[in-house]
């Protein structure tokens, strides 16, 4: 084969590793699924970049939950190079003067992907966010031992929640939080923009599909956003079984700058992946971390004085639900 045949093959190759890594980076999570990123390729990287179109003006202010929204997506770009046998070079906030971008990702070296990488790569498209309660099947320590672990090579902590009194406490201020925010009218239009009704063809926000019409409650209850708001949105499955909190853990960052969250983005969607591998899946709570008073006695009492980034809840559900995701055609540019 002459030069010019292998240095085409190269960048036909180095192509096809970028496009596949923005395809699966467009399956992270993001809060109310609002997907707010757009990549741009050129030559041999790929630059992630804050969509602020789609930030919440209201919930998310300082741009905290677009950041791990983005940290997510850029874990995802990591592992599908990787997977694909490219070390990927990373660089955060590679630029002071252009604050939306937030990391450069270009091919490294050759390398052979592990059976972790593989394993994680394969639920990227299968893993869901659960919105109910969960079966009374426990999730083993062990497991959430090696989540933390998981968290850890990221920058970030994963604190398992194991005192009923602690679980009790984060129960009361996710629901004191969505109390006073479901009062809110501003707050309350802007988690409806991010609603789609039962049909609806639009490939962004929670699809009514994606919650129950009826949630039992759990003990203690931890509640989720209502984006029915006074509709009979939500899916009819049976929820006899989904009675269950599940395992409740916070995900914490010692510092609590843009950097910081986009690493809790990356640990946070690292954990994910590694759980849905083992069957388990996750409930997310943001509604007591958007205020600030709120999140600082979380941050006091529970998290030993590190910011929480993240509350959740893992555990075994029959979550079979569609992805809905943006065609990557709306969010890449190719140059």
């Amino acid at each position: 084969m002459d030069d010019s045949r292998s240095a085409t093959r190269t960048e036909q190759e180095t192509a096809f590793a970028l496009r596949a890594a923005v395809e699966a980076a467009v399956y992270a999570p993001s809060v109310h699924n609002t997907q707010p990123w757009s990549f741009v390729i050129e030559d041999d990287e790929i630059a992630l970049r804050a969509d602020t179109d789609r930030k919440l003006r209201v919930g998310d202010a300082e741009g905290r939950e677009l950041a791990i929204s983005c940290g997510a997506a850029l874990f995802t770009v990591r592992l599908t190079l990787r997977a694909l046998g490219y070390e990927p070079l990373v660089s955060v906030l590679p630029d002071p003067d252009r604050l939306s971008l937030l990391a450069t990702v270009r091919l490294g070296e050759n390398t052979r992907p592990d059976e972790d990488t593989r394993t994680m790569r394969a639920e990227v498209e299968r893993r869901r966010t659960h919105r109910a309660g969960f079966t009374e099947l426990p999730v083993p320590d062990r497991l959430i031992d090696a989540l933390a672990a998981e968290a850890g090579a990221e920058g970030a902590r994963l604190t398992p929640v194991r005192s009923p009194a602690a679980v009790r406490v984060v129960a009361s201020l996710t629901s004191a939080a969505q109390d006073v925010q479901s009062q809110d009218r501003v707050f309350s239009l802007e988690v409806i923009r991010w609603a789609r009704p039962p049909g609806s063809t639009r490939k962004d926000g929670v699809p009514a599909e994606a919650y129950p019409r009826e949630p039992r409650r759990t003990s203690p209850h931890f509640p989720q956003r209502d984006y029915a708001k006074g509709h009979s949105w939500g899916n009819d499955a049976d929820q006899f079984v989904s009675t269950s909190t599940g395992a409740v853990a916070l995900l914490t960052t010692e510092g609590d700058s843009r950097q910081d969250w986009i690493a809790a983005g990356q640990a946070l969607q690292r954990v994910l992946l590694h759980a849905s591998g083992r069957g388990v899946a996750a409930a997310f709570h943001t509604q007591a971390l958007e205020m600030f008073h709120l999140r600082e006695f979380l941050r006091q009492e529970l998290c030993s004085g590190e910011y929480p980034q993240m509350i959740m809840r893992l555990g075994f559900s029959f979550d079979e639900t569609a992805a809905v995701r943006r065609p990557v055609g709306e969010v890449l540019e190719e140059r």
